[in-house]
């Protein structure tokens, strides 16, 4: 009789234990997939949707529309150099950035060194169409049709790609994807990740969240949400296809990407390449930081 109770009471605390295992996984599944959305979807409460008067930024500029189709598009400012210019720079925000909040500095510092310079907004940012981000996957290309759009603009040669965080990874991406044809002339890249799940991680990380099975789950949900497969997103492995010259700027003290991603990335690449290292400097637009670092190392490159 005794162990028929024992059995019983051993049944129902199965059942218990089961049904707290599944109400849980339920939970970080909801909590995952919400995250994710939130992470990847914008609206007006959200999204930097920010304008510029020409006598704001201190420059002259034209707004151009790279047409996608019928109904998406990407904005563009254009700030021609002075005097005969020395080539193009086509510009590339972060996740949630925009070409007023992220590309004006370094604009500036292209436009005292004479070249053109094409500021971009992504799909979903600023004021391009669209209200989602694939942190760099869908944004690639955004990057592939910029070049087009230059080389049909004529805009002047040498091409050079500039990317913040999340638009290095898309300028990465852009390149390894070789059905896209991009062969810059040379690349600027700041602050990238190296894999999509260490970023997520790295951000959870930051805020006291648990990162497992909270990442997994994040980069699975936003990858169902938006159609990729975010597992595979890794800027480090697109890095072997690039053959031309790389500038990495990189904080010291950047606490979502760490020095040991960076120096893979730069190991990876296969064409001249030097690696900058800011040193009081976080995941922050770098040239602003480091004004004087900024303007020697890019007017060196």
């Amino acid at each position: 009789m005794q162990s028929l109770k024992t059995f019983k009471l051993n049944r129902k605390t199965r059942k218990l234990i089961f049904k707290i295992i599944i109400i849980t996984f339920i939970v970080l599944n909801l909590i995952s997939y919400s995250g994710a959305y939130y992470l990847t979807s914008f609206n007006s409460s959200n999204r930097q949707v920010v304008d510029k008067n020409r006598s704001d930024i201190g420059l002259e500029y034209k707004t151009e529309r790279i047409s996608i189709n019928q109904n998406e598009w990407l904005d563009t400012w254009l700030i021609s150099a002075e005097n005969k210019s020395n080539g193009t720079v086509l510009l590339f925000p972060g996740n949630n950035g925009s070409k007023a909040k992220q590309l004006l500095a370094p604009a500036k510092i292209f436009h005292n060194l004479n070249y053109d310079t094409l500021l971009v907004d992504f799909r979903g940012l600023g004021a391009s169409s669209g209200n989602s981000t694939t942190i760099g996957i869908r944004e690639s290309k955004d990057v592939a049709l910029t070049i087009n759009y230059a080389q049909k603009s004529k805009l002047k040669h040498p091409y050079i790609l500039y990317g913040v965080s999340m638009g290095s990874a898309a300028i990465l991406k852009a390149i390894a994807d070789k059905d896209k044809n991009i062969n810059p002339e040379a690349i600027i890249l700041e602050a990238p990740f190296a894999r999509l799940v260490n970023a997520v991680s790295s951000r959870l990380r930051a805020i006291n969240i648990p990162t497992f099975p909270m990442t997994q789950l994040i980069v699975f949900w936003g990858g169902v949400q938006h159609g990729f497969n975010g597992f595979t997103h890794n800027p480090v492995i697109y890095a072997k296809s690039v053959e031309c010259p790389t500038l990495i700027l990189q904080g010291k003290l950047d606490k979502w990407t760490t020095l040991e991603e960076i120096n893979e990335i730069y190991q990876n690449l296969q064409g001249s390449k030097k690696l900058v290292i800011f040193p009081d400097a976080g995941h922050n637009l770098l040239v602003t930081v480091n004004k004087q670092l900024g303007n020697r190392v890019l007017k060196n490159f």
